[in-house]
């Protein structure tokens, strides 16, 4: 039983990071069909992630009502039903309807699932389960690109996707006995306790690792959504070169996370978040000091490799950080600080460079390694104070 319901964790996974990249590969094809300036995909993104953003604020009450099977099922639901929706439209408004249950679902089962494998599976588990994620975030474009180039058009590759997530959602309704059996049969069997924001935010370090996962997001996020425009307006590359280097940032990551699965079998959480950050720092200054496109490489492979075990790192100290009681509630609001970074960061940064100068785009990843880094030691030295909150 308990490899059938890891196997569908990690399948769960999959299905979490296959909506994840398909709007922006549809996009050129849609805006046209649909009669809209090109710019309106923003504001279906904003949506979605305001959902997500919301539901993840949400999603310790929803948890500690539910149970992580049921949630988890209803998530995945959810988002099903939204791809329907995209598939069926001709009109952009309705596909700003069917953004926010796209979001809703996304945020819930993302916060879910991670604090079910934090609480249940070695650290191991959370780094690959995050690789998976990235195995869903590659084969949606994929499933979209195909669709496309066979002439069925952009409905159609979001009603492929609907038909994978409808399937996995049957899956997950007949795996939910499994998930109360894991949940009886674990030595952390306990009783979650409910906690609203004001008081989440008082735990000892609650603050400065919400900050260190708004730091995370907004270094991953503004890494590879400005990273092709440095290179082409500071350094003089071509589009299609500074595509190939920026995509290596993402090769990192996804290698960086099938190794640090391994990596934690010896090394606890702490020391794999220090790793990382250490290696992306490295790979900042690469960036600041590159002085040719193998350098500006090595660079961006750096970061996406610091970058691969620090936030699966981080979701899985969250129940030693805070306590097994509340982890469900903490989850959720890191989660959902995480979504404000990737959301609002790359806009803000984008404004930066807009108006100032693009050549600070190194350090400003070098601010957001260093700022993670010290908010993340500061929340380390607080740990362990969570129990006199809970008495």
């Amino acid at each position: 039983m308990f490899n059938l319901l890891l196997a569908i964790i990690y399948v769960s996974f999959i299905s979490l990071g296959l909506p994840d990249a398909i709007l922006g590969s549809a996009w050129p094809s849609m805006y046209p069909q649909l009669g809209v300036p090109i710019s309106y995909a923003g504001i279906i993104a904003m949506i979605i992630s305001g959902g997500t953003i919301f539901s993840s604020f949400m999603s310790g009450r929803m948890l500690k009502k539910f149970g992580t099977g049921k949630v988890t099922a209803i998530s995945v639901a959810m988002t099903a039903f939204a791809l329907l929706g995209f598939s069926l439209s001709h009109n952009y408004w309705l596909l700003c309807v069917m953004a926010l249950p796209y979001g809703l679902g996304a945020g819930s089962v993302d916060a879910a699932l991670n604090n079910f494998v934090a609480l249940h599976y070695k650290a191991k588990h959370m780094s690959w389960l995050h690789s998976f994620w990235g195995v869903g975030a590659t084969l949606g474009p994929y499933i979209m690109g195909t669709a496309l180039t066979k002439g069925m058009g952009w409905n159609h590759g979001y009603r492929i996707i609907f038909y994978l997530q409808i399937v996995l959602t049957a899956v997950l309704i007949f795996s939910l006995p499994l998930w109360k059996e894991e949940k009886n049969n674990s030595e952390d069997n306990h009783e979650h306790k409910s906690m609203n924001i004001k008081q989440l935010m008082a735990l000892p370090g609650a603050k400065e690792i919400l900050t260190a996962f708004f730091c995370y997001c907004s270094l991953e996020f503004v890494t590879g959504l400005w990273g092709s425009s440095y290179m082409v307006v500071k350094k003089g590359l071509s589009p299609e070169t500074a595509a190939t280097l920026t995509s290596v940032f993402y090769l990192g990551i996804t290698i960086g996370r099938f190794l640090s699965g391994f990596m934690a079998i010896k090394f606890d959480s702490k020391f794999m978040v220090r790793l990382g950050q250490t290696i992306a720092f490295i790979g900042t200054l690469t960036l600041i000091f590159s002085f040719n496109t193998v350098v500006m490489a090595i660079g961006f492979i750096l970061i996406g490799l610091g970058c691969a075990p620090v936030y699966p790192s981080l979701l899985h100290q969250t129940p030693q950080r805070f306590g097994k009681e509340i982890s469900q509630s903490v989850m959720g609001i890191q989660m959902a600080s995480a979504y404000i970074g990737s959301t609002f960061s790359p806009m803000i940064a984008g404004l930066l460079f807009d108006n100032i100068n693009i050549s600070f785009y190194p350090f400003v990843l070098t601010f957001f390694v260093v700022f993670m880094f010290i908010m993340v030691e500061i929340s380390d030295s607080k740990s362990g104070n969570f129990k006199k909150v809970l008495q």
